[in-house]
């Protein structure tokens, strides 16, 4: 029986691309990115992107696919990494699949809700209500006609709230009865699923603190300001919305000042993790690992070994 595809999750800060990096060093593997914020080109330092030496030394997919005015799903990621699978299994080699971004995971093995794709001019409107009304107020709206989604989404996720508002005014019917009621099949993959996940949340806050300031330290802010340069892109994109940008642009928009645009991204970035561990929780058939362990190398690889 073929070994199955292995999908290495877990929230940011959690490890997973060192992990990745590390079984490579021992198996021969090729790194899928399964990373909403990695597909962007020239957003290297806050989505703390391999360095070209890491894609040199073991080949990584998924990464740098397109430019930050344009955007990339959960469908194109499923289509893409069930492509890529096959690829990496014809060269002998097991497919790994890392990151973050849960949607994408679920997407993959458990298939995709068919909705109704994005619509530009309904999401600008939502922007400019957003910006006059705040997405508090948003959420509370959304919570009138979609208790079930609003109970699940944080009054300040605009991405979230928009896309439910969104799929509400498209179809007449709350975005939950619609996620109850459509999909598509899943993949046919078989998976281990592999979930790095603390045993002290605080602990996990402090790695994130301190992953921003080392990021701020590798020239994030220059970073932001060489996106804001191009002329094309503005913060209500998705691209800019990734967390730290989102605070960064805000901070040189002169809307805060640099610690408050530290804790914003900070705070952000835990409430990411919060969503990320509470997507992790949903997910039945996942074997845990202590991402805080010192011999959590050890206890992923022993799960391979014993997958074979």
């Amino acid at each position: 029986m073929t070994r199955p595809t292995v999908l290495l999750l877990g929230p940011t800060a959690s490890g997973k691309s060192a992990i990745a990096m590390a079984l490579a060093g021992t198996i021969p593997l090729e790194i899928v990115s399964v990373d909403s914020a990695l597909v962007y080109r020239g957003m290297d330092i806050g989505t703390a992107k391999p360095s070209a030496e890491e894609r040199s030394a073991v080949p990584h997919h998924l990464i740098d696919l397109i430019e930050p005015t344009r955007s990339y799903s959960a469908a194109q990621f499923a289509q893409d990494a069930g492509r890529l699978i096959g690829e990496i299994r014809g060269r002998g080699r097991l497919p790994l699949l890392a990151g973050g971004t849960m949607l994408y995971a679920k997407a993959l093995v458990d298939g995709l809700h068919e909705l109704p794709a994005a619509d530009a001019t309904l999401r600008a409107r939502l922007d400019v209500e957003a910006a006059r009304l705040g997405w508090p107020a948003l959420h509370a709206r959304l919570a009138r006609v979609d208790p079930a989604s609003a109970a699940r989404i944080e009054p300040m996720d605009a991405q979230r709230i928009q896309r439910a508002l969104e799929l509400f005014e498209l179809s007449g019917e709350p975005m939950s009865a619609l996620l109850a009621r459509q999909t598509r099949a899943a993949s046919g993959e078989r998976f281990l699923t592999i979930a790095l996940e603390p045993s002290d949340r605080s602990v996990l806050h402090e790695r994130i603190a301190a992953r921003f300031l080392r990021m701020l330290d590798e020239g994030f802010l220059d970073e932001v300001r060489r996106l804001r340069a191009r002329g094309d892109l503005h913060p209500g994109m998705p691209s800019m919305r990734c967390v730290g940008y989102r605070q960064a642009w805000e901070h040189l928009d002169g809307l805060c000042d640099r610690d408050t645009m530290i804790a914003r991204a900070v705070a952000a970035t835990r409430q990411l993790a919060k969503r990320q561990l509470t997507w992790l929780r949903s997910m039945p058939q996942r074997q845990v690992v202590d991402c805080l362990a010192p011999d959590a190398l050890q206890r992923v690889r022993a799960l391979l070994q014993s997958n074979e």
